[in-house]
């Protein structure tokens, strides 16, 4: 546990809010992510909107369809980087 260090936070971000940044940067609309996926669009609008829990599964079948880690989508915002060793 010596070389543990602590993640910090970079910027606010809610697990929506990534999953909507992912799907915008990459151009893609609601509906072409639900075809991608199988996941409905209202269930997709429901994540980005925060009412709706992503879960481990669907951050699975999200993350490979936004081409990202799962861990981008559950832990957006935080900085995960090993530092060198000095």
């Amino acid at each position: 546990m010596k070389d543990y260090r602590k993640a910090k936070k970079l910027v606010d971000v809610s697990v929506g809010e990534s999953v909507r940044i992912l799907r915008e940067l990459q151009e893609m609309s609601q509906n072409e992510l639900s075809e991608l996926t199988g996941i409905p669009q209202s269930t997709i609008s429901a994540i980005e909107n925060d009412r709706v829990n992503l879960g481990v599964e669907r951050a699975k079948v999200l993350a490979r369809a936004l081409k990202c880690h799962p861990a981008v989508l559950v832990f957006p915002g935080w900085d995960v980087r090993r530092e060198s060793a000095a």
